[in-house]
């Protein structure tokens, strides 16, 4: 019988409690207690044997690990190019160059680049090592291999002989606008469309790319729009891409300027010819043979002067020297003798998209071979769906669209990217496994060129001390956007700002306001927000004031540029902050003689105060800004409406209301850095 004293007790080194003593007498005394986990009772009598197995188990984990293999130095690697992956990891990288992945670790090491086996590698690693080795290598980005054979699925003949081209029909030219920012791009399309598209700028860059068709003489001519602003470059690129020939205006009185150039490099870069608009032949100083002379400087010399670029003097306010205009691109047309079938399956290239509240994902497209019909299951990188309506330049349902066409498609179940080329799928099933198989490999992409976003400068001002104290500093960042177009264009921008003491790395990109998840991501990623014509709504602003996280939203690119510049370089200036002081919904819209639009609202948060700054927002986006002109209660003209009345709310210059639109008025206040 088990003596009193003998309860589970735990014995020397044991994980737990053992058994307890031996047997005792009828009156044992307890043994000593237990050594192990604590809650075993004193034991009672003998300790227990020691296991030898604890010990042998403890040998084995003493065992030396493996010992990391390397190859001899004078191995030899594969012949040829060798394709390699971008982001590979030294696990991908040595056995394509007949090396281990502690080869590679080993030499990127005594580059003072600390890696692991698993770690993905920038271009600069993989290529000093190749040529270390002696390999040949072909960077390309992941899935690019692949692409060919989904090409393949989709039947997509990439090859055209000369004769095939021969027997197709001539296709409208695709002409892109660029040039320096106010020198009368939009005003110079304006007046070709006939079509007020101003009102889409603010300080005088166009952030969208539209795309539209004209008749001259009875033949079409298609324009893209592309922003003029040097610092979208990516959009910029994106349109050459698609064009066929390039308008660079130039205005009579300023002469060429930094953007014209940079306009002038990526038309060269995309071979496409380029014709000169002289714009704003209209003003006092115009001085077109200054222009001349100073793009002959960029080797485009005139016609007249004995060259080949044709050069059109004109106005884009008066219209004198646009049909010129329009009558010299149909001749380079005719010299370039651009052609495409109407014939078989449509494939083109995405130049705008979007996702619309009503309509879900719309993508401006721009047919390039083919005839683009509804019902048809198509693929745009990597959404799909099948078409649900068309719809060109001027709003108008079509049923069908051909080469050089440009229109808007309703169907695809996601947004598709700027850029993005499309095209129509033998079948539905097809349209679906090309578009996951892209999804996959940019999911991949993205994970080897993203940075995660690592603690620490969430806030632009953490920046320079974290410079300043020799640390390798990290700005984690949200953007977000109005559209996808300037998504891309405002992140390669921002891409193209790093230095090797400050990286930047991209936690969430998307299109649309900014939302309550976006500040939640923000707050554990620690990140700050870049918002680019977009606006958070209230209740994301009150979690981010919760949350402590930064917001910044701009309507120019430039001053977003400059703040993150100046960041890094520790030079911020004081901030403003705004302050909304007044939110209110549209809840009716009245039209009054003589004044227009009135919108009948119902104040919701603040104080609504005449003529006070204000801005209209649709679904998140800033639609307009202006001021308060008018501010009325039932019929007597009042100073301010607070929280929870009516008031009806006249505006300065805008008539575009809508129910269910969200008034904000503001006010600025500066706040100095300490």
């Amino acid at each position: 019988p088990r003596g009193p004293g003998g309860g589970p007790g735990g014995f020397a080194g044991g994980p737990g409690g053992g058994p307890g003593g031996g047997p005792g007498g009828p009156a044992g005394r307890g043994g000593p207690p237990g050594r192990g986990r604590p809650g075993g009772g004193p034991g009672a009598g003998r300790r227990p044997p020691r296991r030898r197995g604890r010990r042998r188990r403890s040998r084995d984990e003493l065992q030396p690990m493996d010992v990391p293999t390397y190859t001899a130095a004078d191995a030899p690697v594969p012949e040829g190019t060798i394709v390699v992956e971008r982001a590979s990891t030294p696990q991908d990288l040595g056995p394509k160059l007949n090396r281990t992945a502690a080869d590679v670790v080993r030499f990127l090491m005594q580059q003072g680049e600390m890696v692991t086996a698993t770690q993905s590698l920038s271009d600069d690693m993989i290529e000093l090592f190749a040529a270390e080795v002696g390999a040949e290598i072909r960077l390309v980005d992941p899935g690019e291999e692949q692409e060919v054979e989904l090409l393949k699925l989709l039947e997509v003949d990439e090859e055209v002989d000369d004769d095939t081209y021969e027997s197709w029909p001539h296709r409208p030219p695709v002409i892109t606008i660029m040039g320096h920012v106010d020198h009368g791009k939009t005003k110079l399309l304006d007046y070709i469309r006939d079509a007020n598209v101003v009102a889409g700028e603010a300080g005088g860059i166009t952030q969208h790319i539209g795309a539209y068709q004209v008749v001259k003489d009875g033949r079409a001519i298609t324009f893209l729009d592309t922003p003029g602003h040097a610092a979208f470059t990516e959009m910029r690129a994106r349109g050459a891409e698609a064009t066929d020939i390039v308008v660079l205006v130039v205005a009579a009185d300023d002469g060429v300027m930094p953007q014209t150039m940079e306009a002038i490099d990526h038309a060269k870069a995309a071979e496409v010819p380029i014709v000169v608009a002289i714009n704003k032949m209209d003003r006092e100083n115009a001085n077109p043979d200054r222009v001349m002379q100073q793009l002959s400087e960029h080797e485009l010399v005139p016609e007249s002067w004995g060259g080949d670029t044709v050069m059109v003097p004109l106005s884009a306010l008066t219209g004198d020297g646009v049909d010129d205009l329009l009558d010299n691109l149909l001749v380079v047309a005719e010299v370039e003798d651009l052609r495409a079938t109407d014939d078989g399956r449509a494939q083109g290239v995405v130049l705008e998209s979007h996702l619309d509240i009503g309509r879900g994902p719309v993508a401006t497209v721009l047919v390039q071979r083919g005839t683009l019909k509804i019902g048809e299951p198509v693929v745009a990188g990597g959404s799909w769906g099948r078409v649900r309506a068309l719809i060109d330049d001027t709003g108008v349902n079509v049923t069908e669209a051909g080469p050089s066409m440009p229109v808007q498609v309703l169907g695809l179940a996601d947004v598709s990217s700027a850029g993005d080329r499309f095209v129509v799928a033998p079948d539905e099933k097809t349209a679906s496994k090309v578009a996951e198989t892209r999804e996959h490999w940019r999911r991949q992409a993205a994970l080897g060129r993203e940075a995660h976003a690592m603690a620490g400068g969430a806030k632009l001002e953490d920046i320079f001390k974290q410079i300043q104290a020799g640390e390798a500093a990290n700005l984690a960042l949200i953007v977000k956007a109005d559209v996808n177009g300037s998504l891309e264009a405002v992140t390669e921008s921002l891409r193209k700002l790093e230095r090797d003491d400050v990286r930047l790395s991209f936690v969430s990109r998307g299109v649309g306001g900014i939302t309550e998840s976006d500040i939640q991501l923000a707050a554990v990623s620690n990140a700050t927000i870049i918002g680019f014509n977009v606006r958070p709504d209230r209740k994301a602003r009150e979690l981010a004031e919760a949350e402590q996280v930064e917001i910044r939203t701009y309507e120019i690119i430039y001053k977003l540029l400059e703040d993150i510049e100046a960041a890094m370089l520790g030079l911020l200036a004081p901030e403003y902050e705004e302050v909304v002081t007044g939110e209110a919904e549209v809840r009716e819209v009245f039209r009054v003689p003589r004044i227009g639009a009135v919108a009948g609202c119902y104040v919701t948060n603040g104080t609504i105060t005449r003529n006070s700054p204000v801005r209209f927002l649709r679904d998140g986006t800033i639609i307009w800004k202006g001021t308060v002109s008018s501010l009325r209660r039932f019929k007597d003209d009042v100073r301010e409406v607070a929280s929870g009345f009516e008031c009806g709310i006249g505006l300065s210059d805008f008539q575009d209301l809508k129910q269910g639109d969200i008034i904000e008025t503001y006010e600025e206040r500066e706040i100095p850095r300490t």
